[in-house]
């Protein structure tokens, strides 16, 4: 599942292969960007802005988002794809290179002084150079929804997606329905933080710190398993800001309280 850490990682993937280079391929196969072409433009820099891409090339930034299938894959030029074509939704090549991003979810190509109105929302970036871990706790704080439905609020920190929600939770001991006016919100970021840079950059992300498939998460994915510290079986529900943002998740009734 897509989070700020696999964007962060795309992100610099393609950053250290694209950048500085001239576009000699763009192809963005949605209707309403068909016809743009930046061939010819130079890509500056490929970055990170919580979940969310931006390709500066140019004058321009393409924006996209991964969702929850999106992926970016890098290519050296000739190789063979590892996706099916129709698959792709945007091509940004070089003489030696090729960007692909496949099943993206979000898709826009805007001037450089309108990029803030895509990303401009956004809290503080917990793997960006913005990061401020005060501003994130008071935005979570003085939120009164449960806390698992706060922090995935990318206006408040942007960067956790549902995994991160469920496992920071289990970590601090917190019942995911309790409001975030009543938790203690730096420890809840401090430790989400911790948790999303040792991530970083590790190929399988893990939280347990095992990495044996099947032992790298304390309660995400395992309802009616037993508890990893207590044996108490994990219990699983809905949450989300409105009937459309549900998401699963998974507490200890024993170890969350």
């Amino acid at each position: 599942m897509p989070e700020g850490d696999t964007v962060y990682r795309a992100a610099h993937r393609m950053d250290d292969v694209l950048a500085g280079a001239e576009v000699t391929e763009f192809d963005l196969r949605v209707p309403r960007f068909a016809t743009a072409d930046l061939t010819g433009a130079v890509i500056e820099h490929v970055v990170p802005r919580g979940k969310h891409l931006l390709h500066r090339i140019g004058d321009w930034t393409l924006h996209s988002h991964l969702k929850m299938e999106g992926e970016w894959h890098v290519y050296r030029r000739g190789e063979r794809w590892r996706k099916p074509a129709f698959k792709a939704r945007a091509i940004v090549g070089t003489r030696d290179w090729q960007a692909v991003g496949f099943d993206l979810a979000d898709i826009d190509l805007v001037s450089r002084a309108e990029e803030d109105s895509l990303v401009g929302y956004l809290g503080p970036d917990l793997l960006g150079p913005d990061w401020d871990a005060e501003e994130a706790a008071r935005r979570v704080q003085a939120d009164p929804r449960p806390v698992h439905v706060a922090i995935l609020d990318q206006r408040s920190v942007a960067g956790f997606g549902n995994v991160y929600a469920n496992e920071i939770l289990f970590v601090r001991g917190i019942d995911p329905h309790t409001p975030a006016t009543d938790v203690d919100a730096r420890a809840v970021v401090d430790l989400g933080a911790r948790m999303i840079r040792a991530n970083r950059d590790r190929p399988s992300r893990t939280f347990t710190g095992e990495n044996k498939p099947g032992r790298r998460f304390w309660v995400y994915g395992r309802e009616g398993a037993p508890c990893r510290r207590c044996g108490t079986q994990v219990r699983a529900t809905t949450l989300g800001a409105d009937p459309t943002k549900e998401r699963n998740v998974f507490w200890c009734p024993r170890c969350q309280t």
